[in-house]
């Protein structure tokens, strides 16, 4: 089923124009490493107020992180920057340029502002604004942190003016990420600052638990809510892996959280994550991925950019642009015994633009032990190119090509297709009429090609998307050999290479 996110079209709209207006008192709009670590001169923007850092481990993710605190005054760089004596002098002359928003230096435009490690030490400056940082110590659970030890005792106490309900609008923001009834949770100040807490529930009976009870993830929504809830506006929040201890329906829900917060109160948030669940409520443009020493913007999957770091072993990569066209190769290279299919992986990048970046990448990287193809759409404005290994699908636009082929053939008068074709929508053969009209009326009154399959579904009786994709592209292939022989030769070619 398709994911729909409860955030609004309307407000990621809003946010894209408020970031794009620079309506916002304090705001972090770039941050350029050069260097740092593996990346050189390789600028992050966020254009919209949640942004999601993606990658394979040791991919960079924590360095965009740590590179936007170190912005800000109020957040020490050895946070994510520590240097452990001689072992780290690759630190030396790192540097990190800014472009940001600060209505109390430049009320009109955007600032630029530089941090850098030389001489041994970290040179920046004052630029203040409130830094909330999440680390992944959070989702410890209470019986493993040292400053709670004193707290599991049958003798632990307290007054009762260090316990605290927890406010209605924390419980209510956390009930929605958790998907359970918080009321009557509280907080306990367990040192005289009130920085360390232990939290207790309560359950529908009145039978309380304390935060020793609680699963990992509970504790840290609760507490990062917490927190979140008290900042100033215009503050940043930065979060390292978001789906620490959370199903993948809370890491959804957490991320909507942001969104709403960022709506509520003029905050920016930037986390790092290795779920591609996290990503679901983000606009591609909320969305970058590290490669040890490259940034790439827009909707990638964990398991690609695994591919494209050569973490997978494999003989060759395809890059695509959609699920439709992933379906397409995937139904088109199953078609042809000769291919070992799993010395295969094939991926869906979001867009053309960035298949054919990401496929450039991959096979200019001289670490890697395999290469790597892209197939472009029809209708892509990008370059097609044997020597850069990039590749049109045959006609213009991929739904509506296959659908008008097969459109064709259930109408042939010496080869029809559209007994079997009715089978293969689990309906009866001797509706095959009933489904010729109803194919055809589609194709009459559909304005969005990317929705054909879609509608067919429905108008023939709540057929799932998939099926019928699956069946029009397999009577694609049994009908058009000659353009299934031309995609199957360019991979076997490319698996030879």
């Amino acid at each position: 089923m398709e994911f729909k996110s409860e955030i609004r079209d309307t407000q990621i709209k809003q946010l894209f124009e408020k970031v794009e207006g620079k309506n916002y008192g304090k705001y972090l709009r770039k941050v350029t490493l050069n260097p740092i670590r593996g990346f050189k001169n390789e600028t992050v923007s966020f254009d919209f107020p949640v942004t999601a850092i993606i990658g394979p481990n040791g991919g960079g993710k924590t360095s965009v992180l740590g590179a936007a605190a170190c912005a800000y005054i109020s957040v020490k760089p050895s946070r994510f920057f520590a240097k452990s004596g001689k072992f780290d002098s690759s630190m030396q002359n790192w540097s990190i340029n800014y472009e940001l928003i600060d209505k109390e230096l430049n009320p009109r435009d955007t600032i630029s502002r530089t941090t850098k490690f030389t001489n041994y030490k970290w040179t920046r400056e004052h630029i203040s604004r409130n830094v909330a940082v999440f680390g992944v110590a959070r989702t410890v659970p209470a019986n493993e942190r040292a400053e709670l030890r004193k707290c599991a005792s049958t003798n632990f106490k307290v007054n009762s003016d260090k316990i605290s309900i927890i406010e209605a609008n924390v419980i209510i923001a956390a009930e929605k990420i958790l998907g359970k009834n918080l009321i009557g949770y509280s907080k306990i100040s367990v040192n005289n600052d009130g920085s360390i807490t232990l939290l207790t529930g309560q359950t529908s009976e009145g039978i309380t638990f304390s935060e020793f009870h609680f699963g990992a993830g509970e504790s840290s929504i609760i507490k990062m809510v917490l927190e979140i809830e008290t900042l100033p506006d215009n503050s940043l929040i930065l979060i390292e892996e978001i789906e620490n201890g959370l199903h993948p329906i809370a890491t959804i829900r957490m991320v909507e959280y942001l969104v709403d917060v960022a709506i509520r109160k003029k905050t920016q948030a930037i986390f790092t994550t290795h779920s591609n669940d996290a990503l679901l409520p983000l606009p591609a443009k909320a969305i970058w991925s590290a490669t040890n020493d490259k940034f790439f913007q827009g909707k990638l999957d964990v398991r690609s950019l695994r591919a494209i770091t050569g973490q997978i072993e494999t003989q060759l990569a395809v890059f695509v642009e959609d699920d439709f066209a992933k379906l397409w190769i995937e139904t088109v290279l199953a078609s042809d015994p000769n291919i070992f299919h799993e010395e295969l992986e094939i991926h869906k990048m979001e867009g053309d633009g960035n298949a054919v970046l990401v496929n450039k990448y991959h096979n200019l990287n001289p670490s890697l032990q395999y290469k790597s193809l892209c197939f472009i759409d029809g209708d892509s404005s990008q370059l097609e190119s044997e020597s850069d290994n990039v590749y049109r699908l045959p006609g213009d636009y991929p739904e509506s090509y296959i659908y008008d082929k097969i459109l064709e053939k259930i109408d042939s008068q010496t080869d029809s297709i559209i007994g079997e074709l009715t089978v293969s929508l689990h309906k009866p053969f001797e509706m095959q009429e009933e489904i010729r009209k109803d194919i055809k009326e589609v194709r009459i009154t559909n304005r969005d090609y990317h929705l054909l399959f879609s509608q067919l579904g429905k108008k023939i009786g709540f057929v799932s998307e998939i099926v019928v994709k699956s069946a029009f592209l397999y009577f694609w292939i049994r009908s058009f050999p000659t353009e299934v022989e031309k995609i199957n030769k360019v991979v076997k070619t490319n698996m030879k290479k």
